[in-house]
């Protein structure tokens, strides 16, 4: 097997699915290797170390989540209703994962800091900023909000860093119970969070 861009995807391709069915720790190069059906030759052509390709995993994750997310939140509808549409993007992803493999994954961002948290400063460090970028996209749609007197939120980065922690909670919990309707309650929640009043009801005539 060459040391080809081949070769790199189908490690690219074994890491990242390892890594959101096992974990990253209990992982060795060689099973990484073994499920990608290259040589270790290979992966260290490619990759320095283990902690390396979890870093390239982690980019390449992250380029394809933030398209999905551009498309939801830079468009022209309401921005609540952008907001709303994130929330139930993710809610089909998970359901979307659970129909394909019988389990709900969680976010793999999500699930690497839980397990990262203490150890592997590079790969938190990029988490951090991945859920910083997160933060920022979901801001930018909650002040379009604000200038429109559709939420009652005096700091907009704090509810959104809020929006951000309720979505990788429920996420969480929709892993740990192996079920994606745990994100059915996230919008409501995100509402009261937001300060968001409902239009009145026409009254009824006789």
């Amino acid at each position: 097997m060459g040391r080809t861009s081949d070769a790199k995807n189908k490690i690219l391709t074994a890491a990242r699915t390892l890594f959101e069915q096992r974990g990253y720790s209990a992982l060795g190069v060689a099973e990484i290797c073994k499920a990608a059906g290259v040589p270790k030759g290979s992966f260290y052509y490619f990759f320095e170390s283990k902690e390396a390709l979890a870093l390239a995993v982690i980019d390449e994750h992250w380029t394809a989540e933030r398209r999905d997310w551009e498309q939801v939140l830079n468009t022209d509808a309401e921005p609540l209703q952008r907001l709303q549409r994130l929330f139930e993007a993710t809610e089909a992803r998970q359901q979307a994962a659970q129909d394909s493999c019988g389990a709900v994954l969680g976010c793999m961002f999500g699930n690497l800091s839980l397990e990262m948290s203490n150890q592997a400063d590079a790969l938190r460090g990029r988490l951090q900023e991945i859920f910083e970028a997160q933060v920022a996209m979901v801001e930018a749609v909650v002040s379009a909000a604000r200038e429109r007197g559709e939420v009652a939120v005096a700091d907009t980065h704090e509810a959104a860093r809020s929006m951000v922690a309720q979505l990788e909670g429920q996420v969480l919990f929709a892993k740990l119970y192996n079920n994606p309707a745990r994100l059915n309650t996230l919008w409501p929640s995100c509402r009261a969070l937001l300060g968001v009043q409902d239009a009145p009801k026409a009254p009824v005539h006789a």
